[in-house]
């Protein structure tokens, strides 16, 4: 009767503890802060502390220091020429406003800006999905146009 009572309180406890585990949640997936995503985006408004045209590491282009109330910022602007071409000038002192998020690389970690704003100008630098919207040369009418480029 107790090895009964024995195999019985072993098989309670093995199915109660099965139970505790398909009540387990299950663990979500881990954000892959490498890739954009507009559900993380963040606004920042902000003091331009510094601006670089081109920096010297990566991710190299135009890049703003900023600072909010939470601190210093390091904000990734994209290709210098495609702020001039769109007469987007940003200097020190100037506030503006970014709508972007932080991305995680190996070596480092930047705020990467979507939109940009200074005053009532605004700027997209990247598509919704993340990708920075490419620098088209304007093209020059004073040579004129050959095929294939032969001269």
């Amino acid at each position: 009767m107790r090895s009964w009572m024995m195999v019985m309180l072993m098989t309670a406890s093995v199915a109660a503890s099965g139970v505790a585990c398909a009540q387990k949640a299950p663990s979500a997936p881990a954000a892959d802060l490498s890739q954009y995503d507009a559900r993380r985006e963040a606004n920042v408004v902000g003091t331009v502390v510094d601006f670089t045209a081109n920096s010297v590491s990566a991710p190299f282009g135009a890049r703003i220091t900023l600072r909010t109330h939470a601190g210093l910022l390091e904000v990734h602007l994209g290709d210098p020429r495609f702020l001039a071409a769109n007469h987007f000038s940003i200097q020190a002192g100037d506030t503006v406003r970014i709508v972007g998020e932080t991305l995680a690389r190996p070596n480092f970690e930047i705020f990467v800006a979507r939109i940009v704003e200074r005053g009532t100008q605004a700027l997209a630098i990247r598509t919704a999905r993340g990708s920075l919207i490419p620098y088209v040369a304007p093209r020059n009418e004073k040579f004129p146009v050959f095929s294939h480029g032969v001269v």
